[in-house]
C-alpha cells in the first residue's frame, strides 16, 4: 500500500515506500566507483534517486519496474534527491494499486482522442481531412497511452493527446483573432506535428519511456513524422502541393536548427504551429513545477526553462 507521495517529500525525510522506476542507469563516480542513478515516479511527480554503494553481484533494475525503497531525502543542486539504502522489486502480495504510480494526463484518453478526432473531422479540405483522420485512426491505440516526451513536457500517460488537445483549443481561438489563418492547415499541423514521437520513443502501455528507438536516435520525431505523412499521403493520393505544406509545418515547428528544425516556418500557419507548441510546452512545465510549490514560495529550478525558479503567487480572494 502506498503511504507517501513524491510531492510530499522534503529534505531530511526518511522514506520507505513503493515507487516506479522511470529511468535507470549505472554510472561511474569521480573516484571510479559504480553507482546507480535513477528517476522514481508516482502519480504525484518524479524524483532523482541514487544508490552509492552497490555490490558486485548487483542486478540492475529495468524501467517500468515497481520497487520498494528505503532511504533518506537530501537536497542536491536545488532539487530533492533520495539516497537509497535498501531496494527490492514489488511482489503481488504487496497489494499495490498501479494507478498510484502512473503520472497521467488530467483528462481521460478516450475523451481526448474523440475531441481531437472531432477537430480532424472539422477540416473542410477533403485531402487534409483524409490525411489527418487516417493517421489518427492508424495510431489510435498508441495515442491513448503515449507521452509527448521522454523526460520533458507532457512526459506522462496520455501526454501526447493532452498536448495536442490543448494546442487545438488555442488554435481555434487564434483563428478567430487572426482571420488570415487557414484553420484546415493549422488543425492538421497541430494534430500531426508530434505523430513521429510514436516511432521515436520506446514506451510501454503505462506511458513509461525506456529509451529512444534506433530510428528515434538516428532521425528524430520530426523526420519520422514527415516520412509517415508522405507515405500515408501518397497512398491516399493527396495533392502533392498540400502534402508539401503539411510536411513543411512538421519540419519547421521547432523553429531553430539546434532543436531539430532545418527550416524556419515560411507561412503563417507554420509559424502559429511553432508558437502554439512552445507555449503549451512552457506552460505545462510551469504548471507542473508550481503544483508542488506552496503559495508565496519559489519552486525548485526547472531545467527545461533555463534553470529558472518559479514563484507561486498568492491567489487573490
Amino acid at each position: 500500500m502506498k503511504n507517501i507521495y513524491i510531492q510530499d517529500l522534503n529534505a531530511r525525510d526518511s522514506v520507505e515506500d513503493f515507487f516506479m522506476i522511470k529511468k535507470f542507469n549505472i554510472k561511474t563516480s569521480t573516484n571510479n566507483k559504480p553507482f546507480c542513478d535513477m528517476t522514481l515516479v508516482d502519480s504525484s511527480g518524479e524524483i532523482n534517486a541514487k544508490i552509492w554503494d552497490i555490490p558486485k553481484d548487483f542486478v540492475p533494475f529495468s524501467e517500468g519496474s515497481l520497487v520498494k525503497i528505503r532511504g533518506t531525502v537530501s537536497e542536491w543542486n536545488g532539487s530533492n534527491q533520495v539516497v537509497i539504502t535498501k531496494i527490492r522489486l514489488a511482489v503481488d502480495s504487496d497489494q499495490y494499486n498501479i494507478s498510484d504510480f502512473l503520472m497521467t494526463a488530467p483528462e481521460d484518453s478516450n475523451t481526448m482522442y474523440a475531441f481531437i478526432y472531432s477537430y480532424a473531422d472539422k477540416i473542410t479540405d477533403s485531402d487534409l481531412r483524409a490525411l489527418t483522420t487516417e493517421l489518427l485512426t492508424l495510431h489510435k491505440k498508441e495515442m491513448h497511452y503515449f507521452p509527448a516526451a521522454m523526460s520533458n513536457h507532457h512526459s506522462i500517460f496520455g501526454g501526447l493527446l493532452y498536448h495536442t488537445k490543448r494546442m487545438l483549443e488555442m488554435a481555434e481561438k487564434m483563428c478567430q483573432v487572426y482571420t488570415m489563418l487557414n484553420s484546415d492547415y493549422l488543425y492538421c499541423g497541430v494534430i500531426l506535428h508530434d505523430i513521429g514521437k510514436i516511432y521515436e520513443l520506446q514506451s510501454n502501455e503505462h506511458g513509461i519511456v525506456s529509451s529512444y528507438t534506433k530510428a528515434g536516435q538516428l532521425l528524430g520525431h520530426i523526420i519520422q513524422g514527415i516520412k509517415l505523412v508522405h507515405i500515408v499521403g501518397s497512398s491516399l493520393n493527396i495533392d502533392e502541393d498540400k502534402l508539401l505544406l503539411v510536411e513543411h509545418m512538421l519540419l519547421s515547428h521547432h523553429n531553430e536548427p539546434e532543436y531539430g528544425s532545418p527550416k524556419r516556418p515560411m507561412f503563417p500557419e507554420a509559424e502559429m504551429l511553432h508558437y502554439l507548441d512552445i507555449m503549451d510546452a512552457t506552460i505545462y512545465d510551469m504548471e507542473y513545477a508550481l503544483d508542488s510549490t506552496s503559495e508565496g514560495e519559489f519552486s525548485d529550478k526547472v531545467w527545461t526553462l533555463n534553470n529558472r525558479k518559479l514563484y507561486k503567487k498568492k491567489d487573490m480572494k
